[in-house]
């Protein structure tokens, strides 16, 4: 630990280890002479496909939530804490003219508002996404602009949808209108990327070295800790501690997928497919994703993510709840009974994946707010019907404290057509980047903050 005077940018250092700290009173003292110093604000979207059984996601009531749809129930103890959002639509998202393809435009649209290019070939456009306009304006302000994280692999090339390009299923955020930002779906790679160390050679020796000995990535930086606990207070050491078994759970829970792989004789490449595939276990798949994603808030890496639970037209099967059918397959239910009752399923598991994260970030304390309090995500899709793919009156929740700027509880309901772009530009001014337009973004949305 080299720097003299602690800033949010000081790390622990040790052989090739360069471990960010999460958010610290010290810190906070140093920087302002305030013992209470304000953690930053954070912006994360979480992006589900296929559509929403709607009837079981949607309130049958404006105001306060009181009790919640079915699929959202697994949400009931942190109701306060997000907005239920209907009316708003991804306009480019719908055909124009333009035939088949609505799970590619669904996605492409959903953070950029634009119309993409019909295609599937290497001239691929669409548009920025929000996520990287805030990642342009202030992501310089953390050691990564943006983080993009999913739980399928896919290409960035070839046809997935009726002409569209892989490109526009497979990511939701975009650097330029042509350049899409590829997601990382190995979790090994994720806490490596994050966690690892900034010089490069250095820290795969590192890397080497902590795999094949079984290491903790934090007895690299023991020396460095010591010498900052003497530094610190006890509430201080608590957060250390907290922050410091949080990295222990997840390591010892990617080794336990890996190990699990190998004993069944799956390695290497392979292993590397089964886990992007969410195997051995889906849910655990998300989860370690949420947590390296929550892990990277508090420790200040980036404030800027999008996660991918899945790619849109994904045709996974959900053997976790029951379904053995697709996903997609499901989605085109046809008023079928079984397939909406199935799709009602999976829509209230992913929203299981999200209580899990959302419970984590509560838990994690900053000042008087956590980590929660201090952050603002949309979680949702591009499609509302799977069977009509329709994007209007998306499935949309707007999550988090906004830095205790927004009041959650509620189900806004805005006029069927409105731009999501609205949601987005508004979100993006109280980030800190204010006079942007985006894709068809007509103003700012009421009610919000």
């Amino acid at each position: 630990m080299s720097d003299a005077k602690m800033t949010r940018r000081t790390l622990l250092r040790g052989a090739g280890v360069a471990l960010a700290l999460p958010y610290l009173e010290a810190v906070a003292f140093a920087q302002t002479g305030k013992v209470a110093g304000e953690a930053p604000l954070r912006m994360a979207f979480l992006f589900v496909p296929n559509g929403i059984n709607m009837a079981h996601w949607t309130p049958d009531y404006e105001g306060n939530l009181t009790t919640l749809p079915s699929t959202l129930e697994p949400l009931a103890g942190m109701k306060d804490h997000f907005n239920v959002l209907t009316g708003l639509t991804q306009n480019w998202a719908f055909a124009h003219g333009d035939g088949g393809g609505d799970h590619a435009r669904s996605a492409a649209a959903w953070l950029t508002g634009c119309k993409p290019k019909k295609t599937s070939g290497a001239d691929i456009k669409v548009g920025l996404s929000a996520d990287q306009l805030a990642a342009a304006k202030r992501g310089h302000l953390t050691r990564f602009p943006s983080l993009e994280i999913g739980c399928e692999r896919g290409g960035l090339a070839g046809d997935c949808d009726s002409g569209y390009s892989c490109a526009y299923s497979n990511t939701i955020s975009w650097r330029t209108e042509a350049s899409p930002m590829a997601k990382e779906t190995d979790p090994r790679l994720v806490f490596e990327r994050l966690f690892g160390g900034e010089d490069t050679n250095e820290s795969a020796e590192a890397r080497a070295a902590r795999q094949l000995n079984s290491k903790s990535i934090l007895d690299f930086v023991l020396e460095d800790a010591k010498a900052l606990q003497g530094r610190l207070g006890a509430h201080d050491r608590h957060k250390m501690d907290e922050y410091f078994t949080g990295i222990r759970e997840i390591e010892r829970r990617m080794a336990f997928l890996e190990k699990a792989g190998k004993e069944t004789g799956v390695s290497g490449e392979a292993l590397k497919a089964r886990m992007s595939g969410g195997l051995p276990d889906y849910a655990d798949h998300v989860k370690l994703l949420g947590d390296m994603m929550v892990l990277a808030f508090q420790a200040d890496i980036t404030r800027i993510s999008t996660f991918m639970f899945a790619n849109e037209g994904s045709n996974r099967a959900y053997k976790q709840v029951g379904i053995n059918d697709g996903h997609h397959e499901t989605s085109h239910h046809g008023r079928n009974p079984e397939k909406l009752e199935n799709l009602k399923k999976i829509n209230r598991f992913h929203v299981e994946q999200l209580a899990y994260i959302l419970q984590k970030m509560q838990s994690i304390k900053e000042g008087n707010r956590t980590l929660l309090d201090n952050t603002m995500m949309v979680y949702g899709g591009g499609i509302s019907d799977g069977d009509r793919h329709n994007h209007d009156d998306l499935p949309l929740l707007l999550i988090g404290g906004g830095g205790g700027t927004i009041q959650g509880g509620r189900h806004l309901k805005y006029k069927n057509g409105t731009p999501m772009t609205n949601l987005l530009i508004t979100m993006l001014d109280r980030y800190g980047v204010p006079g942007e337009t985006l894709g068809d973004s007509t103003g700012k949305l009421q009610q919000l903050f």
